[in-house]
């Protein structure tokens, strides 16, 4: 998985959680569910997001400067 894809996951993770707002202040049916899928998408995709840009070897050399 590149890290343009775990950016665009992240990128609809919150586009999820907004809707799931929105839903939220109009008193909609789903809004919690909305929210947590939005959360759950967003922590775990930036969990691997923080894990890929750690492993990679540019990262590393650039710590090292």
């Amino acid at each position: 998985m590149t890290i343009k894809h775990l950016l665009a996951f992240i990128i609809f993770g919150f586009i999820f959680s907004i809707i799931g707002t929105l839903f939220k202040i109009q008193h909609w049916p789903y809004a919690n569910e909305m929210l947590t899928i939005g959360t759950l998408i967003k922590v775990i995709f930036g969990s691997l997001l923080i894990y890929k840009i750690l492993t990679t070897d540019k990262f590393k050399e650039f710590l090292n400067w």
